[in-house]
């Protein structure tokens, strides 16, 4: 049964009376809505109340409370669905976010772009090869990478195998944390078999002693363990691409008169979707989860400001994040701007830097990559133009891997492009290695270590 309320009339399926850019031509239409009805009968991946507890240490953030890592793959493959690859990505976050505790001084919110983020946006609906045209991949969501019309044929029954990989992943995620893995007692649970040889062995065993010594003392004065040294708390989150699928987890929990969209705890809208009356949008402004926009070269002050007023028209606070993505070149110049906008309506937002996507280039031979340099240097301009604005830069989005992969050229052991074809496995957008993003955290524990927090 529809429900909508007399003031907002809006329901999971009112985004189809607008127009829905960047999804998927289905031939079998049929399959389509018997793929999409049998979805909604399934349980949802997550629950209201992490939902919920997300919007409050989102909130925190806000007030500078707490510092937000969001990191994961640029899209998942369903072959990452493996017990090895999932622990891995846990490891490095659950690591960075151990060098941001130490150096900030504040708790960290561990957000991963994982158990669900399987479909991407593309620049084209068709892709050519020697002639041959067919349709682009769009993430294992919607159809598979091969290039073959077989396997480029938007299928239905992806949606579903979708739905299994998710809800196993964060499944696996969970028994992890609740069995003791996220303990910062034991961070020798999160040791990479290739860690040993890194140039940054050294620097990262000491924040281990240091924090291990810390909570050693604090139970020893107090007689009792550190109550959130325990269970670190670990939410999921993904594009929100492919509307029909986030519909069809869409619930409405009585208990709270709300509707949630439990596929995932922190959805978000692209900027290739982010059009105020667009169909992204009409969704996202009915689901009472936090969500976030990406925000970037393009969108001005008055597009924004809409989006933040249709998105969070009460000013609740954990509602809205903006993840700004301007690339090194631009974000001096991009990024006041919309700071000031925001700041003009009165609203309270958490500002996120998304350092990977304004600054992607392509090799001589074609693949794409990002310098390790220009990634640094965009998150260090954000932290500069947030302080010079009087506003607070609340977390980092990566696109990353705890494999030991040679995606992004530079960091610790300087990656050159001669470098990438060694181990360059990613299908759509390159990814920091586990040692570059365990650097990058280094950088933001020091440079706010030495600066002061604010």
């Amino acid at each position: 049964m529809t429900r909508s309320t007399a003031t907002t009339q809006w329901h999971p399926a009112s985004w189809q009376s607008k127009t829905a850019q960047q999804q998927p031509k289905y031939a079998d239409n049929q399959a389509l809505e018997n793929a999409v009805a049998a979805l909604s009968r399934l349980p949802p991946i997550v629950v209201s109340w992490e939902v919920e507890a997300l919007r409050e240490q989102i909130a925190a953030a806000q007030r500078g409370e707490r510092f937000v890592l969001q990191g994961g793959d640029c899209a998942e493959s369903f072959d990452d669905c493996d017990s090895d690859k999932i622990a891995q990505k846990l490891k490095i976050l659950l690591q960075m976010s151990l060098v941001l505790l130490h150096g900030l001084k504040k708790p960290i919110v561990r957000i991963g772009r994982m158990a669900g983020q399987y479909a991407k946006p593309r620049s084209a609906d068709t892709e050519t090869r020697d002639g041959l045209t067919l349709p682009s991949y769009r993430g294992d969501l919607v159809n598979r990478p091969a290039f073959t019309a077989v396997d480029r044929e938007p299928d239905p029954s992806q949606l579903l195998r979708g739905y299994e990989r998710a809800a196993l992943t964060l499944n696996f995620v969970r028994a992890l944390v609740d069995g003791g893995f996220a303990d910062l007692h034991h961070p020798e649970y999160w040791n990479l078999g290739f860690m040993h040889h890194s140039p940054l062995k050294d620097a990262y065993q000491g924040i281990v002693d240091s924090i291990g010594d810390s909570l050693d003392f604090l139970e020893s004065i107090s007689g009792r363990p550190v109550h959130t040294s325990g269970r670190q708390e670990f939410y999921a989150s993904h594009e929100g691409l492919h509307l029909l699928y986030e519909q069809a987890q869409t619930r409405f929990i009585p208990r709270g008169q709300r509707w949630y969209n439990l596929s995932t705890h922190l959805p978000w809208i692209g900027m290739r979707t982010a059009g105020v009356d667009s169909a992204h949008v009409e969704y996202f402004r009915g689901i009472s989860n936090p969500v976030a926009v990406k925000v970037g070269p393009g969108m001005n002050a008055e597009w924004l400001q809409a989006l933040v007023q249709t998105l969070n028209p009460n000013n609740q606070p954990g509602r809205l994040t903006l993840i700004h993505r301007f690339g090194a070149g631009n974000i001096e110049r991009g990024l006041p701007e919309l700071i000031q906008a925001v700041r003009s309506l009165g609203q309270t937002v958490l500002w996120i830097c998304d350092p990977m996507h304004g600054n992607t280039e392509s090799t001589a031979s074609g693949l794409k990559t990002r310098r390790f340099e220009n990634i640094l240097k965009e998150l260090e301009l954000a932290f500069d133009v947030h302080e010079e604005q009087g506003s607070r830069l609340g977390g980092v989005h990566f696109e990353l891997t705890g494999e030991d992969i040679t995606e992004c050229i530079g960091g610790a052991r300087g990656l050159k492009e001669a470098d990438l074809a060694r181990a360059y496995r990613s299908q759509v957008d390159p990814r920091l290695n586990y040692e570059q993003s365990l650097e990058l955290a280094m950088l933001i524990a020091r440079r706010k270590s030495v600066r002061g927090n604010s």
